[in-house]
């Protein structure tokens, strides 16, 4: 049995450009010049575990709270479900697979994101920001979305769109799907597999030749 483990923002829900564009509201505010690269450290990351490489004496829950003070301001990216993302939760579910989300985020977003899905009732567990005291790229996350699921880290799938997310899965001992949502496909080639989006997949994942075999 292969359970399937998914990142939340940028692999199962497209919010990645609206939380670049956050990121860059918060940094503009306090004076810190960044550019593309910079904003792309916070992708996949908990946003406590970044700030303090800009802030190390700040106050970080107050930078998070004027993050979210942000939420509302016009302009701001939509956010959308990724395409295919409810149709291969659905057919993991259906096919009696286990499925767990893994997200740097905190419970109530990952909650609201799900039910915006449609899949919120098909997740057995979600593994959020404030259950590891340690963010991806460290493993930490996906080994105890494993453990809650009853199955070993080496009979899991992930589907993550990130450079941290897929490192964190593989430190893991999981195969991983690199979801070029929020990458160009080359970026993500360390990944066992590389899809352009969640659409048409296929459970459960057969006639794949993964880099590394796992099972």
């Amino acid at each position: 049995m292969r359970a399937a483990l998914f990142d939340l923002d940028g692999t199962l829900i497209d919010t990645e450009r609206r939380s670049i564009a956050l990121w860059a509201m918060l940094l503009d505010n306090h004076g810190v010049e960044h550019d593309t690269v910079v904003l792309r450290r916070f992708m996949g990351r908990r946003g406590a575990d970044v700030l303090p490489e800009f802030f190390p004496d700040a106050d970080v829950g107050a930078l998070l709270a004027e993050l979210r003070s942000y939420y509302d301001r016009p302009g701001l990216p939509d956010i959308v479900p990724v395409p295919g993302a409810a149709d291969l939760v659905r057919r993991v579910a259906g096919h009696g697979s286990p499925v767990g989300l893994v997200t740097s985020a905190n419970l109530a977003w990952a909650r609201e994101r799900l039910a915006q899905v449609g899949v919120i009732d098909l997740v057995q567990t979600i593994v959020s920001a404030e259950d590891v005291a340690v963010g991806k790229p460290d493993p930490a996350g996906f080994l105890e979305g494993a453990a809650r699921l009853g199955v070993e880290p080496g009979d899991c799938v992930a589907f993550e769109d990130s450079l941290a997310g897929i490192a964190a899965a593989q430190a893991a001992g999981m195969a991983c799907v690199g979801v070029a949502t929020t990458h160009r496909p080359d970026e993500l080639s360390h990944a066992d597999l590389v899809i352009s989006d969640l659409s048409g997949i296929d459970w459960p994942l057969t006639g794949i030749r993964w880099s590394r075999p796992r099972y």
